[in-house]
Protein backbone atom coordinates (compact mmCIF):
# COMPACT_ATOMS: atom_id res chain seq x y z
CA UNK A 1 0.00 0.00 0.00
CA UNK A 2 1.98 2.96 -1.31
CA UNK A 3 0.00 5.64 0.51
CA UNK A 4 1.41 8.52 2.50
CA UNK A 5 0.52 9.37 6.07
CA UNK A 6 -1.45 12.35 4.74
CA UNK A 7 -3.45 10.25 2.31
CA UNK A 8 -4.34 7.68 4.95
CA UNK A 9 -5.22 10.38 7.48
CA UNK A 10 -7.39 12.34 5.04
CA UNK A 11 -9.12 9.53 3.16
CA UNK A 12 -9.01 6.25 5.06
CA UNK A 13 -8.91 7.06 8.77
CA UNK A 14 -11.92 6.84 11.08
CA UNK A 15 -14.43 5.95 8.34
CA UNK A 16 -17.94 5.56 9.71
CA UNK A 17 -19.73 4.54 6.50
CA UNK A 18 -18.20 3.03 3.36
CA UNK A 19 -20.52 2.80 0.36
CA UNK A 20 -19.59 0.63 -2.62
CA UNK A 21 -20.91 2.18 -5.82
CA UNK A 22 -21.29 5.85 -6.76
CA UNK A 23 -24.45 5.42 -8.81
CA UNK A 24 -27.95 6.68 -8.06
CA UNK A 25 -28.41 4.44 -5.02
CA UNK A 26 -24.95 4.96 -3.56
CA UNK A 27 -25.04 8.74 -3.80
CA UNK A 28 -28.58 9.03 -2.43
CA UNK A 29 -27.65 6.70 0.41
CA UNK A 30 -24.62 8.85 1.24
CA UNK A 31 -26.67 12.07 1.20
CA UNK A 32 -29.30 10.50 3.43
CA UNK A 33 -26.68 9.23 5.88
CA UNK A 34 -25.04 12.66 6.00
CA UNK A 35 -28.40 14.22 6.81
CA UNK A 36 -29.00 11.72 9.60
CA UNK A 37 -25.42 11.76 10.91
CA UNK A 38 -23.97 15.20 10.04
CA UNK A 39 -20.63 14.57 11.74
CA UNK A 40 -20.06 11.17 10.11
CA UNK A 41 -17.11 10.41 7.84
CA UNK A 42 -18.49 8.88 4.63
CA UNK A 43 -16.42 7.29 1.87
CA UNK A 44 -17.76 6.08 -1.48
CA UNK A 45 -15.69 3.61 -3.50
CA UNK A 46 -16.31 3.42 -7.24
CA UNK A 47 -14.57 0.85 -9.42
CA UNK A 48 -14.96 2.91 -12.60
CA UNK A 49 -13.53 6.27 -13.58
CA UNK A 50 -17.23 7.20 -13.91
CA UNK A 51 -20.13 5.44 -12.16
CA UNK A 52 -20.30 1.95 -13.65
CA UNK A 53 -23.41 -0.15 -14.17
CA UNK A 54 -26.38 1.77 -15.53
CA UNK A 55 -26.52 5.09 -13.68
CA UNK A 56 -24.74 7.05 -16.42
CA UNK A 57 -25.55 4.64 -19.24
CA UNK A 58 -29.35 4.38 -19.13
CA UNK A 59 -31.87 5.91 -21.53
CA UNK A 60 -33.11 8.60 -19.16
CA UNK A 61 -36.70 7.40 -18.80
CA UNK A 62 -38.55 8.46 -15.67
CA UNK A 63 -40.14 5.00 -16.01
CA UNK A 64 -43.48 4.34 -14.39
CA UNK A 65 -43.81 1.45 -16.82
CA UNK A 66 -45.70 0.73 -20.03
CA UNK A 67 -49.16 -0.81 -20.19
CA UNK A 68 -47.87 -4.24 -21.23
CA UNK A 69 -45.23 -4.15 -18.50
CA UNK A 70 -47.85 -3.46 -15.82
CA UNK A 71 -49.98 -6.28 -17.23
CA UNK A 72 -46.99 -8.62 -17.20
CA UNK A 73 -46.25 -7.61 -13.61
CA UNK A 74 -49.85 -8.53 -12.72
CA UNK A 75 -49.25 -11.97 -14.21
CA UNK A 76 -46.35 -12.55 -11.80
CA UNK A 77 -47.25 -10.48 -8.74
CA UNK A 78 -50.36 -9.77 -6.72
CA UNK A 79 -52.34 -6.59 -7.37
CA UNK A 80 -51.17 -5.26 -4.01
CA UNK A 81 -47.53 -5.85 -4.97
CA UNK A 82 -47.95 -4.15 -8.36
CA UNK A 83 -49.65 -1.12 -6.82
CA UNK A 84 -46.82 -0.88 -4.29
CA UNK A 85 -44.19 -1.08 -7.06
CA UNK A 86 -45.82 1.70 -9.08
CA UNK A 87 -46.29 3.78 -5.94
CA UNK A 88 -42.56 3.42 -5.17
CA UNK A 89 -41.68 4.51 -8.70
CA UNK A 90 -43.91 7.55 -8.45
CA UNK A 91 -42.69 8.58 -4.98
CA UNK A 92 -39.07 7.85 -5.93
CA UNK A 93 -39.27 10.12 -8.94
CA UNK A 94 -40.83 12.85 -6.83
CA UNK A 95 -37.99 12.51 -4.33
CA UNK A 96 -35.42 12.78 -7.13
CA UNK A 97 -37.10 15.91 -8.50
CA UNK A 98 -37.35 17.49 -5.05
CA UNK A 99 -33.71 16.66 -4.25
CA UNK A 100 -32.19 17.95 -7.49
CA UNK A 101 -34.78 20.18 -9.19
CA UNK A 102 -36.42 19.69 -12.60
CA UNK A 103 -34.22 22.22 -14.38
CA UNK A 104 -31.04 20.64 -13.07
CA UNK A 105 -31.93 17.21 -14.47
CA UNK A 106 -33.61 18.54 -17.65
CA UNK A 107 -36.92 16.94 -16.70
CA UNK A 108 -39.33 17.02 -19.65
CA UNK A 109 -42.90 15.84 -19.33
CA UNK A 110 -43.53 14.63 -22.89
CA UNK A 111 -45.42 11.48 -21.90
CA UNK A 112 -44.69 7.86 -22.77
CA UNK A 113 -45.95 5.74 -25.64
CA UNK A 114 -46.10 2.00 -26.26
CA UNK A 115 -46.08 0.83 -29.87
CA UNK A 116 -47.48 -2.50 -31.01
CA UNK A 117 -46.08 -4.15 -34.14
CA UNK A 118 -48.44 -5.18 -36.92
CA UNK A 119 -47.79 -8.84 -36.19
CA UNK A 120 -48.81 -8.48 -32.52
CA UNK A 121 -52.59 -8.43 -33.09
CA UNK A 122 -53.53 -10.78 -30.25
CA UNK A 123 -51.13 -9.12 -27.81
CA UNK A 124 -52.31 -5.65 -28.85
CA UNK A 125 -55.98 -6.47 -28.37
CA UNK A 126 -55.29 -8.18 -25.05
CA UNK A 127 -53.45 -5.12 -23.69
CA UNK A 128 -56.15 -2.69 -24.79
CA UNK A 129 -58.85 -4.90 -23.31
CA UNK A 130 -57.17 -4.66 -19.88
CA UNK A 131 -56.42 -0.93 -20.00
CA UNK A 132 -59.50 0.12 -18.03
CA UNK A 133 -58.85 -2.39 -15.25
CA UNK A 134 -55.21 -1.26 -15.00
CA UNK A 135 -56.32 2.38 -14.82
CA UNK A 136 -58.76 1.51 -12.10
CA UNK A 137 -56.04 -0.30 -10.16
CA UNK A 138 -53.61 2.63 -10.37
CA UNK A 139 -56.09 5.49 -9.96
CA UNK A 140 -55.57 5.81 -6.18
CA UNK A 141 -51.91 6.64 -6.85
CA UNK A 142 -52.40 9.24 -9.58
CA UNK A 143 -56.03 10.31 -8.98
CA UNK A 144 -56.44 9.97 -12.71
CA UNK A 145 -56.33 7.46 -15.55
CA UNK A 146 -52.71 6.59 -16.34
CA UNK A 147 -53.17 5.00 -19.78
CA UNK A 148 -55.17 6.05 -22.81
CA UNK A 149 -55.16 5.37 -26.54
CA UNK A 150 -53.81 7.80 -29.12
CA UNK A 151 -53.29 7.57 -32.87
CA UNK A 152 -50.01 7.21 -34.77
CA UNK A 153 -49.17 10.91 -34.80
CA UNK A 154 -45.42 10.33 -35.19
CA UNK A 155 -45.99 8.29 -38.38
CA UNK A 156 -44.10 5.18 -37.32
CA UNK A 157 -44.22 2.27 -39.75
CA UNK A 158 -45.30 -1.39 -39.44
CA UNK A 159 -47.22 -0.81 -36.22
CA UNK A 160 -50.86 -0.85 -35.14
CA UNK A 161 -52.72 2.42 -35.85
CA UNK A 162 -52.97 3.32 -32.16
CA UNK A 163 -50.50 3.63 -29.28
CA UNK A 164 -50.97 3.19 -25.59
CA UNK A 165 -50.17 6.55 -23.98
CA UNK A 166 -48.98 7.22 -20.41
CA UNK A 167 -49.33 10.95 -19.75
CA UNK A 168 -47.38 10.72 -16.49
CA UNK A 169 -44.17 9.46 -18.14
CA UNK A 170 -41.23 11.83 -18.67
CA UNK A 171 -37.57 11.96 -19.59
CA UNK A 172 -34.44 13.38 -17.99
CA UNK A 173 -30.81 13.97 -18.88
CA UNK A 174 -29.02 11.08 -17.18
CA UNK A 175 -25.61 12.67 -16.83
CA UNK A 176 -26.97 16.02 -15.67
CA UNK A 177 -28.69 14.09 -12.91
CA UNK A 178 -25.48 12.29 -11.93
CA UNK A 179 -23.36 15.44 -12.10
CA UNK A 180 -25.72 17.26 -9.76
CA UNK A 181 -25.79 14.27 -7.37
CA UNK A 182 -21.99 14.03 -7.36
CA UNK A 183 -21.59 17.76 -6.75
CA UNK A 184 -24.16 17.65 -3.96
CA UNK A 185 -22.28 14.78 -2.31
CA UNK A 186 -18.94 16.58 -2.53
CA UNK A 187 -20.42 19.80 -1.15
CA UNK A 188 -21.64 17.79 1.84
CA UNK A 189 -18.13 16.56 2.57
CA UNK A 190 -18.67 13.04 1.24
CA UNK A 191 -15.44 11.54 -0.13
CA UNK A 192 -15.43 9.64 -3.43
CA UNK A 193 -12.55 7.51 -4.69
CA UNK A 194 -12.72 6.25 -8.28
CA UNK A 195 -11.05 3.23 -9.91
CA UNK A 196 -11.12 1.43 -6.57
CA UNK A 197 -12.62 -2.08 -6.64
CA UNK A 198 -13.63 -3.86 -3.46
CA UNK A 199 -12.23 -7.39 -3.68
CA UNK A 200 -13.40 -8.73 -0.32
CA UNK A 201 -14.47 -7.73 3.16
CA UNK A 202 -14.33 -9.29 6.60
CA UNK A 203 -16.46 -8.32 9.55
CA UNK A 204 -14.76 -8.02 12.93
CA UNK A 205 -15.56 -6.76 16.43
CA UNK A 206 -14.97 -3.11 15.54
CA UNK A 207 -16.61 -3.04 12.11
CA UNK A 208 -15.55 -4.25 8.66
CA UNK A 209 -12.08 -4.77 7.21
CA UNK A 210 -12.23 -3.94 3.49
CA UNK A 211 -9.70 -5.08 0.88
CA UNK A 212 -9.56 -3.22 -2.43
CA UNK A 213 -7.37 -3.50 -5.50
CA UNK A 214 -5.20 -0.68 -4.10
CA UNK A 215 -5.32 -0.76 -0.29
CA UNK A 216 -6.96 -2.18 2.83
CA UNK A 217 -8.74 -0.19 5.53
CA UNK A 218 -11.43 -0.50 8.17
CA UNK A 219 -14.90 1.03 8.33
CA UNK A 220 -17.59 0.95 10.99
CA UNK A 221 -20.30 0.08 8.43
CA UNK A 222 -20.28 -1.19 4.84
CA UNK A 223 -23.16 -0.48 2.45
CA UNK A 224 -23.17 -2.18 -0.93
CA UNK A 225 -24.96 -0.42 -3.81
CA UNK A 226 -23.55 -2.14 -6.87
CA UNK A 227 -26.86 -3.33 -8.39
CA UNK A 228 -26.01 -5.57 -11.40
CA UNK A 229 -22.57 -6.36 -9.99
CA UNK A 230 -23.93 -7.35 -6.56
CA UNK A 231 -23.19 -11.07 -6.97
CA UNK A 232 -19.46 -10.29 -7.09
CA UNK A 233 -19.62 -9.36 -3.39
CA UNK A 234 -22.88 -10.83 -2.08
CA UNK A 235 -24.75 -14.09 -2.12
CA UNK A 236 -27.98 -12.46 -3.31
CA UNK A 237 -30.26 -13.35 -6.21
CA UNK A 238 -29.27 -10.59 -8.59
CA UNK A 239 -28.82 -11.38 -12.28
CA UNK A 240 -26.74 -8.95 -14.35
CA UNK A 241 -28.51 -7.82 -17.51
CA UNK A 242 -26.66 -5.92 -20.21
CA UNK A 243 -28.57 -3.26 -22.13
CA UNK A 244 -27.12 -2.23 -25.48
CA UNK A 245 -27.79 1.30 -26.70
CA UNK A 246 -27.06 3.43 -29.76
CA UNK A 247 -27.69 7.05 -30.67
CA UNK A 248 -28.01 8.73 -34.05
CA UNK A 249 -26.35 11.89 -35.23
CA UNK A 250 -28.64 14.97 -35.15
CA UNK A 251 -31.60 14.61 -37.52
CA UNK A 252 -32.98 17.68 -39.28
CA UNK A 253 -36.61 18.47 -38.35
CA UNK A 254 -36.91 15.52 -35.99
CA UNK A 255 -40.60 15.49 -35.01
CA UNK A 256 -40.50 12.69 -32.40
CA UNK A 257 -40.91 13.75 -28.76
CA UNK A 258 -41.40 11.45 -25.81
CA UNK A 259 -40.33 8.12 -24.41
CA UNK A 260 -41.35 5.00 -26.34
CA UNK A 261 -41.57 1.28 -25.68
CA UNK A 262 -41.76 -1.38 -28.36
CA UNK A 263 -42.14 -5.18 -28.42
CA UNK A 264 -43.26 -5.76 -24.81
CA UNK A 265 -40.80 -3.16 -23.54
CA UNK A 266 -37.70 -5.01 -24.70
CA UNK A 267 -36.95 -2.03 -26.97
CA UNK A 268 -37.13 1.60 -25.94
CA UNK A 269 -36.28 4.92 -27.59
CA UNK A 270 -36.57 8.66 -27.07
CA UNK A 271 -35.58 12.01 -28.54
CA UNK A 272 -32.54 13.86 -27.18
CA UNK A 273 -30.70 16.81 -28.77
CA UNK A 274 -32.48 16.23 -32.12
CA UNK A 275 -31.28 12.62 -32.07
CA UNK A 276 -32.91 9.26 -31.44
CA UNK A 277 -31.49 7.23 -28.57
CA UNK A 278 -32.48 3.58 -28.99
CA UNK A 279 -31.75 0.58 -26.80
CA UNK A 280 -32.78 -2.92 -25.86
CA UNK A 281 -32.88 -6.29 -27.57
CA UNK A 282 -31.56 -8.46 -24.76
CA UNK A 283 -34.52 -10.79 -25.34
CA UNK A 284 -32.81 -11.86 -28.58
CA UNK A 285 -30.18 -13.74 -26.56
CA UNK A 286 -30.78 -13.68 -22.80
CA UNK A 287 -27.86 -16.02 -22.10
CA UNK A 288 -25.31 -13.74 -23.75
CA UNK A 289 -26.81 -10.58 -22.31
CA UNK A 290 -26.85 -11.88 -18.71
CA UNK A 291 -23.32 -10.61 -18.22
CA UNK A 292 -21.28 -8.02 -16.36
CA UNK A 293 -19.14 -7.46 -19.46
CA UNK A 294 -19.69 -4.22 -21.34
CA UNK A 295 -19.83 -4.35 -25.12
CA UNK A 296 -22.06 -4.87 -28.14
CA UNK A 297 -23.11 -7.82 -30.25
CA UNK A 298 -23.82 -7.83 -33.96
CA UNK A 299 -27.16 -9.56 -33.39
CA UNK A 300 -28.55 -6.83 -31.13
CA UNK A 301 -27.01 -3.89 -32.97
CA UNK A 302 -28.26 -5.08 -36.36
CA UNK A 303 -31.76 -5.51 -34.95
CA UNK A 304 -31.71 -2.01 -33.44
CA UNK A 305 -30.68 -0.55 -36.78
CA UNK A 306 -33.39 -2.52 -38.60
CA UNK A 307 -36.09 -1.18 -36.28
CA UNK A 308 -34.74 2.34 -36.79
CA UNK A 309 -34.92 2.02 -40.57
CA UNK A 310 -38.19 0.14 -40.88
CA UNK A 311 -40.29 1.30 -37.92
CA UNK A 312 -39.05 4.45 -36.17
CA UNK A 313 -37.46 6.53 -38.95
CA UNK A 314 -38.80 5.00 -42.19
CA UNK A 315 -38.77 8.29 -44.09
CA UNK A 316 -35.65 9.89 -42.63
CA UNK A 317 -31.98 9.70 -43.43
CA UNK A 318 -29.86 9.06 -40.36
CA UNK A 319 -26.42 7.94 -39.25
CA UNK A 320 -25.37 6.12 -36.10
CA UNK A 321 -23.10 8.32 -34.01
CA UNK A 322 -22.24 6.19 -30.99
CA UNK A 323 -22.91 2.86 -29.25
CA UNK A 324 -22.55 1.72 -25.63
CA UNK A 325 -23.96 -0.65 -23.03
CA UNK A 326 -24.96 -0.59 -19.37
CA UNK A 327 -25.41 -3.31 -16.76
CA UNK A 328 -28.70 -3.58 -14.88
CA UNK A 329 -29.58 -5.83 -11.94
CA UNK A 330 -32.69 -7.99 -12.37
CA UNK A 331 -34.33 -11.02 -10.79
CA UNK A 332 -37.46 -13.14 -10.67
CA UNK A 333 -39.06 -10.44 -8.51
CA UNK A 334 -39.26 -6.73 -9.38
CA UNK A 335 -38.88 -5.69 -5.75
CA UNK A 336 -35.34 -4.41 -4.97
CA UNK A 337 -33.26 -6.11 -2.30
CA UNK A 338 -32.71 -3.69 0.58
CA UNK A 339 -31.55 -5.58 3.63
CA UNK A 340 -29.07 -5.97 6.47
CA UNK A 341 -26.58 -8.72 5.63
CA UNK A 342 -24.87 -8.88 9.01
CA UNK A 343 -24.22 -6.64 12.00
CA UNK A 344 -22.30 -4.05 9.99
CA UNK A 345 -22.99 -4.89 6.33
CA UNK A 346 -26.03 -3.76 4.32
CA UNK A 347 -27.11 -3.76 0.67
CA UNK A 348 -29.48 -1.99 -1.72
CA UNK A 349 -29.44 -3.77 -5.09
CA UNK A 350 -31.56 -5.31 -7.90
CA UNK A 351 -33.35 -2.24 -9.25
CA UNK A 352 -34.82 -4.10 -12.22
CA UNK A 353 -34.09 -1.39 -14.80
CA UNK A 354 -36.01 1.22 -12.80
CA UNK A 355 -33.02 3.04 -11.30
CA UNK A 356 -34.14 6.58 -12.14
CA UNK A 357 -37.60 6.02 -10.71
CA UNK A 358 -36.68 4.10 -7.57
CA UNK A 359 -32.97 4.82 -7.00
CA UNK A 360 -33.58 7.74 -4.65
CA UNK A 361 -36.00 5.70 -2.53
CA UNK A 362 -33.69 2.67 -2.45
CA UNK A 363 -30.75 4.86 -1.40
CA UNK A 364 -32.77 6.39 1.43
CA UNK A 365 -34.13 2.99 2.49
CA UNK A 366 -30.58 1.62 2.59
CA UNK A 367 -29.50 4.52 4.77
CA UNK A 368 -32.48 3.98 7.08
CA UNK A 369 -31.29 0.44 7.87
CA UNK A 370 -28.31 1.88 9.73
CA UNK A 371 -28.85 2.76 13.38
Amino acid sequence: MNLSYWEIKSWLHNIHFTIVGSGIVGLNCALSLKKRFPKSNILILEKGYLPQGASTKNAGFACFGSLSEIIDDLNHHSETEVVEMVKNRQSGLQLLRQTLGDKQIDYKHFGGYELFLDRETEFYESCLSRMNSVNELLSPIFNDDVFSVTDNKFKFNKIKPNYSFNKHEAQIDTCKMMQVLLLKALKNGIKILNTVSVESFQENASGVQIKTNHFEFSSSKLLIATNGFASQLLNEKVQPARAQVLITKPIINLHIKGTFHLDKGYYYFRNIDNRILFGGGRNLDFKTENTTEFGQTQLVQNTLETYLKEVILPNATFEIDHRWSGIMGVGSQKKPIVKQISNNVFCGVRLGGMGIAIGSNVGKALSDLVE
